[in-house]
């Protein structure tokens, strides 16, 4: 594994990814699905198709509703979106970005309440991963997740995905 931090410095409109909790004993993430255009989702299918049965060794736990654009591991723990617009956070010449297997991800800090958040850069599609307070400061679940990335939505900006 490989992690760097850079800034990006790139124009980008608003992403937000709403994570609620629901349930009592067996909890399950409840997320929007976004509404790529339709190239992009046919690269978000071929990456659903991809993606591992389990990330840093939680379980595959699909939150809702049910989406091909959509993942989950460790009942919300680790939240996968593909096909989600670019975070305004991509315009901040100050945005850090890490690299997890040749992957590059751009970096928003956690909240009071929740984990970090990662969307893929210089990829056709942004692929977002939201991960619960006990990922802080591990990005564990990147690395699990650059493959697949890697292999169903190529890069954007050659060579920066090298």
């Amino acid at each position: 594994m490989t992690s760097s931090h850079r800034p990006l410095g790139l124009p980008v409109s608003a992403a937000v990814l709403l994570l609620a909790v629901t349930g009592c004993s067996a909890a399950q993430a409840s997320v929007p699905v976004p509404t790529p255009p339709a190239a992009e989702a046919a690269l978000c299918r071929a990456l659903a198709k991809e993606l591992p049965d389990a990330v840093a060794g939680q379980e595959r736990s699909d939150p809702s509703p049910d989406s091909e654009l959509t993942a989950g591991w460790g009942d919300g723990a680790i939240v996968l979106r593909c096909g989600v617009p670019r975070p305004e956070k991509m315009s901040d010449p100050q945005a850090q970005a890490v690299s997890a297997e040749g992957v590059r991800w751009m970096v928003e800090p956690s909240g009071a309440a929740s984990g970090p958040r990662f969307t893929s850069v210089y990829r056709e599609t942004y692929v977002e991963v939201a991960l619960g307070e006990r990922y802080a400061h591990d990005i564990g679940p990147l690395v699990d997740l650059a493959a697949p990335v890697a292999r169903a939505v190529p890069c954007a900006l050659e060579p920066e995905c090298r």
